[in-house]
């Protein structure tokens, strides 16, 4: 028996379920639906991996279902926003295929991709409207979406949306979406901000919590080589090699840095690809469609994939670069251990990683075992080069998901600023004639 059924879930979407052999619901499941077939506003807290898609989305679709009629032209009925490209795409074609026989308009946009064709199915209204931030903004201000009657509002992956500073966007979203409105927030880590958010955005939530805060899977084996900088390259070639033929994600901390590392994979003989900013959508889509494949054993990321890739075969995670942002790390390596399956993640850490290294296991809570060299001493961790203005651009606003608006925070000062100091005293003294006088 589908125990689905027992949460509330109709009997086609029951059904819908048998046919993909999903059967027992998960904890976040199980804590969720019935909440939100219940009208509730919730704020979910699981891990990575975990079925928090299907957690808003069935109750959703069984709403939906049963109301028996079309969407007006331009409307939404429900709305779930984003951070990623690639994790829209995940949640669009998950809710289109658990839609349990029903015929529910599930439209997507997302930066990348055509305006026009966006535009036409925008036409038609939505029951679903799976955005991201950016893009649907871009819609709205051209006219071609009206959001007076939604009627869910579902931020998933909702911390991973302040790193990348979309806060400024969902304000400017929620302003024209009814208060009378279903809020469901779902995130893999909560901190501080996503309080505030919460607070903000919900109306006397239900908390669900199947996990800490900051907890990896369970089936997740981790490591750690202590590594300096120049040898990562020979000592990643050398682990790959040991499992060719296992699916391997390659986290990079850089759009650039991801590039030479799926080249240098190429000349080595590894069936390697690579998703970041600098790809289209198109070639980021057929990449990771390759990966699932099996066709590319190997695919090297940014952060861009940290939470875009469900793909229960992928065995081995790497970071190849620590992340700027702990809570990173936990998205990363959730990318494998999916589905009941256990996995492996192996992080380098070179010396002016260090700190980055401490702030992940603070998050954690725990020392990540050491595979390989030994952990830096203070010594050797203050040799790396200073953050901020002069130093050597690895600074947390450089590169990283979180460097959106950061303007002068993110190291040295703007291009327009004045400087300050002993210049602006030798001023001073020559106009009281203390100092040289100028040439005639």
């Amino acid at each position: 028996m589908n125990k689905f059924k027992a949460l509330g879930v109709s009997p086609k979407l029951a059904a819908k379920l048998d046919e993909n052999q999903i059967t027992d619901p998960t904890p976040i499941q199980k804590e969720s639906i019935p909440i939100i077939l219940e009208g509730r506003d919730v704020m979910g807290l699981a891990q990575t991996g975990t079925g928090k898609t299907l957690a808003f989305g069935l109750p959703i679709i069984h709403n939906l279902i049963k109301l028996g009629t079309k969407p007006d032209p331009k409307t939404v009925r429900a709305l779930v926003l984003a951070p990623t490209r690639e994790l829209a795409g995940q949640i669009r074609d998950n809710l289109k295929m658990f839609q349990g026989g029903g015929h529910l308009k599930i439209n997507m946009v997302v930066g990348g991709l055509s305006m026009n064709t966006q535009r036409n199915a925008l036409q038609r209204g939505s029951d679903i409207l799976v955005a991201t931030p950016g893009r649907l903004i871009d819609h709205m201000e051209q006219g071609n979406v009206s959001l007076d009657v939604v009627e869910y509002l579902v931020l998933d992956e909702a911390d991973q949306m302040l790193d990348m500073g979309f806060i400024h966007a969902l304000r400017q979203i929620a302003k024209v979406i009814p208060k009378e409105r279903q809020t469901l927030l779902f995130s893999a880590t909560m901190p501080k901000l996503m309080e505030e958010l919460a607070a903000t955005y919900l109306i006397h939530p239900r908390k669900v919590q199947v996990a800490r805060a900051g907890k990896a899977a369970d089936k997740i084996t981790q490591s750690v080589h202590y590594i300096a900088k120049a040898a990562k390259n020979e000592l990643l070639v050398e682990l790959l090699d040991k499992h060719r033929d296992d699916l391997a994600l390659v986290f990079s901390r850089t759009k650039h840095g991801a590039e030479r590392l799926k080249k240098l994979l190429d000349k080595k003989g590894f069936a390697a690809g690579s998703i970041h900013g600098n790809k289209s959508q198109n070639q980021r889509d057929r990449a990771l469609n390759a990966f699932k494949s099996g066709e590319l054993r190997i695919l090297v990321a940014t952060d861009v994939a940290a939470r875009g890739i469900d793909i229960p075969d992928v065995g081995f995670v790497y970071n190849y670069d620590l992340p700027n942002v702990p809570e990173n790390y936990v998205h990363r390596i959730g990318r494998t251990a999916r589905a009941g399956k256990e996995g492996e993640a192996i992080a380098f850490c070179a010396p002016d990683e260090m700190s980055e290294l401490k702030d992940i296991e603070k998050v954690l809570k725990m020392e990540i075992p050491v595979a390989g060299g030994r952990r830096w001493s203070p010594s050797e961790e203050e040799a790396k080069p200073k953050r901020g203005g002069g130093g050597s651009g690895r600074g947390r606003g450089r590169g990283g998901a979180n460097a959106r608006g950061q303007g002068a925070k993110s190291g040295g000062a703007p291009k327009d600023s004045k400087p300050s100091g002993p210049p602006k005293r030798r001023r001073q003294r020559r106009r009281r004639g203390q100092g040289p006088k100028h040439a005639a």
